[in-house]
């Protein structure tokens, strides 16, 4: 699996945000306590303004029965101004009244029907007319000088006063509950803002750190959150495991897969020399080349591993780049000298620069290791080292150069130049370097001279 594919695959699968429903269901809580709200308010707001009629009502009763006696016998009611003008309301609300002797209508309305009561007033609501009134029904009993007679007042008030009152106080409610809604929605966001703002701090902490830090997180968290840090830190805890693990392999695997090949290809040069039919002399060194390429490749393969590994977790270190070239080119010097060919460093002046020297020298060795293989005897590699405008490795050859149609492939793993195939190679030496280039920031140029020969740069 390519870099790529690992990018992508560690693209999580979202399914929708934490904060937004849990911001959503409190708006929805919020919602269902307006709704609630008004009608909670708007029934007690109702019934407080039914009963503030019903008092003046039992209020216009009372006086009309107290204003009702007997005089010769015979029951006069003088309605007092008052227990009307009390029932006066800025619509002009209708009222009816019915005064009943002993279940007999005195006086007032005959559509007012007359209705047994005990001793309490009792508050009726009916319709007379088309239109919805309240009725106040209130008894009292005369006592006279031969008889005693049972007066019964009914009075009915048209409630159009109350029903705009009632209409008033449902907007009122409303508006009430819309402000509310706003404010819990308003206070929804910012709890679920505040409640995923440890997640946050949590995601904060885990992605400042550096690809080697795998220490268990032990700032305090909520206890929700508990057994999401304990895995995250047991996650770590293996990955470190297996990752030392992985970093032993590499050595390990280096040691048994190229000393086993330097051993094979040393009886192949031995027999070699014993072996006189030029044929099996042939076949000899065609096994020794086979060896040599395999050798190589397990080099290189091992090497990447190595780079892969130690550029997702970066070491850096302070050093001179220059010192590091002028030390790598001193050690290939042999080398270069018994392909016939001289390597020339133009610039000695001390360039710092903080990285991991490891896997910056590998990179170097394999741009170098390439300039050799490909540069044509009694030639010159030339290697500059800068740090304006920003530290660089260059190096020049005056070798076949890269194919033009094919430069911008062969950093691709496996990847060889089609002048190449004559020439032992594993195609892994240019992408070791852009690894290695990359994980520090950096790029990996190539080209060619114009009087012959590829260069290559390694930016940091």
């Amino acid at each position: 699996m390519n870099k790529n594919n690992r990018k992508n695959n560690s693209s999580p699968v979202v399914s929708g945000s934490l904060r937004n429903c849990l911001a959503l269901m409190l708006i929805g809580g919020a919602a269902v306590l307006a709704f609630l709200l008004f009608f909670i308010v708007r029934n007690y707001a109702a019934q407080l303004a039914q009963q503030g009629q019903d008092n003046i009502l039992n209020a216009s009763v009372t006086s009309i029965l107290d204003a009702a006696t007997i005089r010769d016998g015979t029951v006069e009611v003088d309605i007092p101004y008052a227990a009307l003008a009390m029932l006066n309301t800025p619509l002009d609300d209708r009222v009816f009244y019915a005064i009943f002797q002993d279940g007999e209508l005195l006086s007032g309305y005959d559509n007012l029907p007359f209705t047994k009561i005990a001793n309490e007033p009792l508050f009726l609501s009916s319709i007379l007319q088309d239109e919805v009134f309240r009725q106040a029904h209130a008894k009292r009993m005369l006592i006279g000088a031969e008889n005693r007679t049972e007066i019964h007042v009914v009075l009915a008030q048209s409630q159009g006063a109350l029903s705009d009152t009632l209409r008033q106080i449902s907007r009122n409610t409303a508006l009430l509950g819309i402000v509310f809604f706003i404010l819990a929605a308003g206070l929804s966001f910012w709890i679920s803002s505040m409640t995923m703002g440890q997640l946050n701090r949590l995601t904060s902490s885990v992605t400042r750190r550096g690809p080697q830090d795998l220490s268990p997180f032990n700032r305090p968290v909520p206890v929700e959150m508990a057994p999401l840090v304990k895995s995250l830190n047991s996650l770590m805890s293996r990955l470190n495991h297996s990752l030392s693990q992985s970093e032993d392999f590499i050595a390990e695997a280096a040691h048994r897969v190229l000393t086993p090949l330097a051993t094979v290809r040393s009886y192949g040069e031995a027999t070699l020399q014993r072996v006189e039919k030029e044929e099996n002399r042939h076949a000899m060194r065609s096994m020794i080349r086979a060896i040599d390429e395999s050798s190589r490749a397990a080099g290189q393969l091992l090497d990447h591993a190595m780079i892969t590994f130690r550029a997702d977790h970066l070491e850096r270190e302070d050093f001179d780049l220059a010192k590091m070239v002028q030390d790598l080119v001193l050690r290939l010097s042999p080398i270069a000298e018994m392909k016939d060919l001289s390597l020339s460093l133009n610039n000695h002046a001390p360039v710092a620069y903080s990285g991991d020297p490891i896997l910056i020298q590998n990179a170097v060795r394999n741009i170098l290791d390439n300039a050799l293989k490909y540069a044509p005897a009694d030639s010159m590699v030339i290697i500059s080292v800068t740090a304006n405008p920003k530290p660089q490795v260059t190096i020049e050859d005056q070798g076949p150069g890269f194919p033009p149609q094919q430069i911008h492939q062969l950093t691709t793993r496996f990847k060889r130049g089609d002048n190449a195939q004559d020439t032992i190679g594993s195609g892994l030496g240019l992408t070791i370097a852009q690894d290695v280039a990359q994980a520090h920031g950096g790029s990996l140029a190539l080209s060619n001279r114009q009087e012959g020969g590829a260069c290559v740069i390694l930016l940091l």
